[in-house]
């Protein structure tokens, strides 16, 4: 990193995968800003990565809450003074509370769709448009995106229609951001973890939390040479 540090900033971070990426880019020197909406959550989890030895700060964040979202940006600005990556890991699944049992896209709530595309992807996009001006000015960023398989056109079927249309729309933000980008030494891409042994995935999925983000870590980390505007699970790209 040439001498300088440089400072992650990964969303939805108290738990689970958002957790174990800043656990992962931490022991990779980074300086990592670990969001989250809960705050006494927030702060146990980066106090228990301190307690690992990594640079681990808490800054409280809800995605939805764009007035916040500027702020804190500005706020990163000034101190550590850069923002080098974005790991866009929060988000929510209230249509799987019945999993397998799918939410009809004939049933679901309209206000839980909102919700669901405001956290998991608009609220998101605001904060692509607050950062990306500032990885400008260092002429260096990294965007990782959450998605799912639930997200891919190729494979699509029925129920989990808010949580589907958010990871579409995820995926064709890092399109978007992309070649908006192009050339600025910003790669955007998203990533499928699958099935993993999260509070969301449960305890019967196959992966554990650190397999799940080792390739969040590698796009979070990649050589300027690398991909932008790609969809990737095992660093290795997927079927849109």
């Amino acid at each position: 990193m040439s001498g300088v540090q440089r400072v992650a900033l990964v969303t939805g971070a108290n738990r689970g995968m958002g957790l174990e990426t800043c656990r992962q880019l931490g022991r990779l020197g980074y300086k990592v800003i670990l969001t989250a909406r809960d705050e006494a959550a927030g702060e146990a989890a980066a106090a228990g990565l301190r307690d690992e030895g990594l640079d681990i700060q808490f800054r409280h964040l809800d995605v939805t809450d764009h007035d916040e979202i500027r702020s804190l940006i500005a706020d990163l600005q000034d101190n550590p003074g850069r923002i080098d990556v974005v790991v866009a890991n929060a988000g929510i699944f209230p249509e799987g509370a019945d999993y397998p049992k799918l939410t009809s896209a004939l049933d679901v709530d309209m206000e839980t769709v909102r919700l669901i595309l405001e956290t998991n992807t608009l609220g998101h996009m605001a904060l692509y448009q607050a950062v990306i001006p500032v990885m400008r000015t260092q002429g260096y960023g990294r965007i990782a995106i959450l998605s799912s398989v639930a997200g891919r056109l190729s494979d699509m079927g029925a129920g989990m229609a808010g949580y589907r249309m958010s990871h579409v729309a995820n995926n064709a933000l890092a399109r978007i951001f992309a070649a908006e980008t192009e050339g600025d030494n910003i790669k955007v891409n998203t990533v499928c973890p699958f099935w993993v042994k999260t509070r969301m995935g449960g305890p019967e999925a196959p992966r554990e939390v650190d397999e799940g983000a080792e390739t969040i870590t590698w796009l979070a980390t990649l050589p300027d040479d690398g991909p932008s505007g790609g969809y990737f699970r095992d660093k290795a790209p997927l079927e849109w």
